[in-house]
């Protein structure tokens, strides 16, 4: 004796073995034992086999008519047997039995399941929608094979590539055109990005790097709506004196100059003046929550996207030859000793008197024309004196530092002739600077000392401000004043770019009420001592910028990979730094050498390029040999641990400031809180 029962939601047959009054021990065709419960049990019979029975069974009832069935099917609850004589027309056998049940399960859609071995079927209303949806969903399935197979031959949908923006940054899995791209994807073993490119979804992998960058942080757009400034609303004094900016030559947002006054001492009075939309941006203001939401000016080579509305940088950056705000910090210092008399602090308008610019000056601005007041110097009576107190300056934190600042690393300025956005129509190149070069320390150095000094005026005046530090050789930002030990300061807030950077901004909100009010500013400061809102601007800033810093390095390796095609390079230099991990010598790319011996830091080697992915910013190189250079001792710095998803050390705090503790567009740079422009 044979029996057919469930078991798990489907159907099998075996022989009985033994039996009880609630069970049953059967034994299945390949000989596996089981025990049953006779409430399983649906049919008993001697005829056929077991294995016979479920073959001949699943036969048989692809003969059977679904429709005709539901038609002639008991309105109420039925048993299998029942539908089956009523069917056939005779006491059914153990197959019509059997294949009787097999097609009624087999077909939820018209018949729903009661119990084991009993059915109902579906109401007309139901089994009609029921029906609706299996068809509608057939036809989808057509439709995402048809998908498919057009991106196998190399063309995309229209639907897809209407949708190509949102299926790639932020997909809906349940869409049918996201199911086409996946199933497409993986039947070619590609990535969804490389696979909508390659099919001219997107003009290039630039394209893409942009996009996803701007899908989440600037969701609405990079431009701003027209916004209107409101008027300072005091009046400030003119300030007599002969201030200059120095820039490079596409800076746009200039937010400092100095100015300088030799007295008959022999002390200099420095004037460091800083713009000041602190005046008109005020907290929760319209203009100060649009600088919020981007929390600092965006660079990239040959492109940028501000922080601040075009009429608010129109207002407030010093652009020479017109009265503007700014918030200016004086010094009286003796420029032998970089020994800091006295200092005063003022909101005033200054005239700049010109707008000088790196590009120009640079290759006639050197250490010895500087020393020598004979030689020919451009605009030598400012440059002197402010060379002459910015090295004591730089001694004296070098005495706090414990070392001499490092100086002697290698800048990489990106020029993009041409759309940017399109780089099959540009021209990129990439120029070298040496980080030691007299301009940009001398302006460093009073950036330094304008967040040096002011942070300490607000720690005087009780009033909170958003400080960085760095002791132990750990990096952080917090609302006390603290030494930042890599610069050899002891406090450090930055404050001298408040048309680039939030933080500036907020910290310039809590200078002008400490230079209006003084001890009493924390009164009416925007933000009062142990606010909470100060700490979510710190911990927004941080997710922000570190988030902006990855987007330009991105932007910065593809445009190399971009220049080495242009100059048709098959073979480059690059300098070890350890390991596997070189950089190139002429462009800020990092990348790993497989092949790469054994060899110490700061060696030079020749690589053979094999290859390269602008989508994924890597390159395939090859080591050919090592190269006798005569720079074997510049120094290297370490990849920023963004660059090409590799684990690299942070820059050691012996070696010069954090790696976390620099501007955005100069990841190497020291921290002098000036943001520089993108080189365009």
């Amino acid at each position: 004796m044979h029996v057919l029962y469930e078991d798990d939601g489907g159907f099998k047959a075996a022989t009985i073995l033994s039996e009880t009054d609630a069970s049953l021990q059967v034994e299945a065709t390949s000989g596996k034992r089981s025990k049953i419960k006779k409430s399983a049990v649906i049919v008993r019979f001697e005829q056929p086999s077991p294995e016979a029975l479920l073959k001949q069974a699943e036969e048989a009832s692809q003969e059977l008519d679904l429709e005709f069935l539901w038609e002639c099917a008991p309105k109420d609850d039925f048993d299998i047997p029942v539908l089956a004589e009523e069917y056939y027309g005779h006491p059914p056998t153990p197959v019509e039995q059997a294949s009787m049940l097999l097609r009624v399960h087999g077909a939820p859609v018209y018949f729903h399941r009661r119990g084991k071995g009993k059915y109902r079927p579906a109401p007309p209303d139901i089994l009609a929608a029921a029906l609706a949806a299996l068809e509608k969903k057939k036809r989808q399935a057509e439709q995402q094979q048809a998908w498919v197979d057009e991106i196998k031959a190399g063309a995309l949908p229209e639907p897809l590539a209407r949708q190509a923006e949102t299926l790639l940054f932020k997909p809906d899995k349940n869409t049918l055109e996201w199911k086409a791209l996946d199933a497409a994807c993986t039947q070619l073993q590609m990535r969804p990005e490389r696979l909508l490119m390659n099919l001219g979804a997107f003009p290039s992998a630039l394209s893409i790097h942009k996009r996803r960058f701007y899908v989440q942080h600037f969701p609405r757009g990079t431009g701003f709506a027209p916004v209107e400034v409101p008027p300072v609303g005091r009046d400030l004094p003119m300030a007599d004196v002969e201030a200059y900016s120095i820039d490079d030559i596409t800076t746009t947002e200039i937010d400092d100059a100095l100015s300088v006054q030799p007295l008959d001492d022999g002390t200099l009075r420095v004037g460091i003046h800083i713009a000041a939309p602190g005046l008109a941006v005020t907290r929760d203001s319209g203009l100060d929550a649009i600088a919020r939401a981007r929390m600092s000016t965006v660079y990239m080579p040959g492109d940028k996207i501000p922080m601040q509305p075009d009429e608010v940088i129109a207002s407030f950056s010093l652009d020479a030859g017109r009265p503007v705000p700014a918030v200016s910090l004086y010094v009286v210092a003796d420029p032998e000793t970089g020994e800091i008399l006295s200092h005063e602090s003022r909101i005033e308008r200054i005239v700049v008197r010109e707008n000088l610019r790196h590009n120009v000056l640079d290759e006639r601005v050197d250490e010895a024309s500087l020393a020598d007041p004979n030689a020919e110097l451009p605009y030598g009576h400012v440059f002197r004196p402010l060379w002459r107190l910015a090295q004591a300056l730089s001694a004296k934190r070098d005495a706090v530092r414990g070392k001499p600042e490092s100086n002697n690393r290698i800048d990489f300025s990106f020029y993009v002739d041409g759309d940017p956005d399109h780089p099959e129509q540009a021209t990129v190149r990439i120029e070298q600077r040496k980080r030691n070069a007299p301009l940009d320390r001398l302006v460093a150095e009073y950036m330094i000392l304008a967040n040096s000094v002011w942070g300490g005026l607000l720690a005087s005046c009780g009033v909170p401000g958003i400080y960085r530090s760095q002791q132990m050789g750990r990096v952080r930002m917090g609302t006390a004043a603290a030494p930042h030990d890599s610069i050899g300061v002891p406090q450090y807030a930055w404050c001298t770019s408040p048309l680039r950077r939030y933080v500036d901004l907020v910290n310039q909100g809590q200078l002008i009420a400490a230079i209006d009010h003084g001890v009493s500013a924390r009164l009416v400061a925007p933000f009062k001592p142990r606010e909470a809102d100060l700490y979510a601007i710190i911990s927004a800033f941080e997710a922000k910028y570190g988030a902006y810093a990855d987007f330009q390095q991105s932007m910065e390796r593809f445009w190399c990979l971009r220049w080495l095609k242009q100059q048709g390079l098959r073979r480059v230099e690059a300098v070890v730094l350890r390991e596997d991990l070189v950089r190139l010598k002429d462009a800020p790319f990092y990348t790993r050498v497989g092949t790469l011996p054994a060899l110490e830091r700061g060696r030079h080697v020749m690589l053979e390029i094999m290859g390269d992915d602008e989508l994924d910013l890597t390159l395939d190189c090859r080591f050919v040999d090592v190269v006798e250079a005569a720079d074997q001792g510049e120094e290297i710095e370490d990849e920023p641990p963004a660059e090409a998803q590799v684990e690299v050390a942070e820059t050691d705090a012996a070696d010069g400031p954090d790696p976390s503790d620099l501007p955005l567009d100069a990841p190497t740079e020291p921290d002098t809180g000036k943001d520089q422009e993108p080189k365009t």
